[in-house]
């Protein structure tokens, strides 16, 4: 009877001890725990490689495709550079990252505020922020990202990386595939005859900004069967201020005019005969649509909308 009594006490120890391997395995939803423990892992971006522990919680984002990218994690940014416009911040992403504390404009935003807000991590980008990355590091783990000069695919490749620095890659899978889904949707009502050339542009008082090929907007219009009127080879012609002559020659089909209310050149332009030899004036198909959802942005969130509303305008 001792005997049997020992073999079951060591079974007993035995079962124990898997019991509790099992459970410091997972956490309550049975998912890995290698991100909750605070195990480090490293994320590679354009600055070099940042170690990062756990699931980051005080975030700071320095461009707004970063901010989209949070809210399509269900995250809320604790800082944000938004320009010190709050207005700017689209409505499905307002709703659904709430209340923030603004850290200044994007080219310049205050590493003051950042550092107060004590955040475990900061996403700014290449463009606008290298000069400070090592200021921001001194504040938290920053990663570094291409936003301002990225097109459709590379804005979709950064925000896997994002999800892998916050600890949620299997929830962006999931979103990307969500999101994948929506877009095929989407691009099943475009005519498979379509071959309208397309030109998105940023129209201003002061200036006509045409999004080429390579720009966000741009790359992503094409992936509907569109052509841009304007193609880029590059990051350094993703945007080019034209004038009407120019616009004139280029001959788009279609035309989106990003705007934040107010006049612009083009009010100048239509008094000019040359207007009215341009394709899309011809036809009808000149709209205005929003500056912060087509140019600012640059995310899924803002992809979906663009696609959407470009659906809407040409196919009624």
């Amino acid at each position: 009877m001792k005997k049997t009594s020992s073999l079951w006490s060591i079974i007993v120890v035995a079962m124990l001890a898997f019991i509790i391997s099992a459970c410091g395995s997972s956490d309550s939803n049975g998912n890995d725990s290698t991100e909750e423990s605070g195990e480090e892992r490293v994320i590679s971006h354009e600055m070099g490689e940042t170690p990062i522990s756990g699931k980051p919680e005080r975030i700071v984002v320095l461009e707004y495709s970063f901010v989209d990218s949070l809210a399509s994690l269900g995250i809320t940014p604790i800082g944000i550079a938004d320009d010190g416009d709050s207005e700017r911040i689209i409505g499905p992403i307002a709703e659904q990252i709430g209340e923030y504390t603004s850290v200044g404009t994007r080219k310049e935003p205050s590493v003051e505020i950042i550092s107060s807000l004590q955040p475990d991590l900061i996403i700014a980008d290449i463009n606008r922020h290298k000069d400070v990355y090592d200021k921001l590091s001194e504040i938290a783990p920053t990663i570094v990202l291409s936003s301002l000069s990225s097109n459709y695919e590379e804005n979709v490749a950064s925000f896997s990386v994002i999800a892998e620095a916050l600890g949620e890659t299997e929830k962006a899978e999931q979103r990307l595939a969500e999101h994948e889904n929506t877009m095929n949707e989407l691009k099943s009502k475009v005519p498979e005859n379509e071959s309208r050339t397309i030109l998105p542009a940023v129209v201003t008082d002061s200036g006509f900004h045409a999004h080429s090929s390579t720009s966000y907007t741009g790359s992503l219009l094409e992936t509907l069967g569109f052509t841009n009127a304007v193609q880029g080879s590059g990051i350094e012609d993703a945007t080019n201020k034209i004038d009407l002559e120019t616009l004139v020659e280029h001959n788009p089909d279609v035309l989106f005019f990003m705007t934040s209310g107010g006049e612009t050149i083009v009010s100048e332009w239509k008094d000019n005969p040359l207007w009215q030899e341009i394709s899309a004036v011809k036809n009808g198909h000149v709209y205005d649509v929003d500056q912060n959802e087509w140019s600012r942005f640059r995310g899924l969130i803002a992809a979906e909308l663009i696609v959407e509303e470009t659906i809407n305008h040409l196919y009624k």
